[in-house]
């Protein structure tokens, strides 16, 4: 294999307004409306040639948010600090900073739709 195993994510969501809100705010990043029929979705930004993947907040009528067994991990500078702005954002904290050993460090926090996901850091 040529490329990390993940190409791509979804997290659903049933109020897209709010969702956008809660990532913007926790992640302090700018999401940007892609053009599907039939589909709202709203995409993390993308650089082609930069590691990682990236994916999207997507509402489809019919199709239930959180209660998933999917965990996407974030990225952070300190997992700590988007833990609480997810907090602040309208989020639940499922799980406080926490070592992972040689592989940095963990939080998970809970969208305001009940998706869980993981913010990864070094430090």
């Amino acid at each position: 294999m040529q490329h990390n195993p993940v190409g791509w994510f979804e997290i659903y969501v049933q109020d897209m307004p709010r969702a956008c809100a809660f990532y913007q705010q926790t992640l302090q990043v700018t999401l940007n409306r892609l053009a599907v029929d039939g589909i709202e979705m709203w995409a993390f930004d993308m650089e082609p040639d930069a590691g990682g993947c990236s994916g999207a907040l997507i509402a489809v009528p019919g199709v239930a948010s959180g209660g998933n067994s999917t965990i996407v991990y974030f990225s952070c500078a300190d997992c700590a600090v988007e833990a609480e702005r997810a907090v602040a954002a309208g989020g639940s904290l499922a799980r406080g900073k926490m070592s992972i050993g040689e592989y940095g460090f963990v939080a998970m926090v809970n969208d305001p739709d009940g998706n869980l996901i993981g913010l990864h850091s070094n430090a």
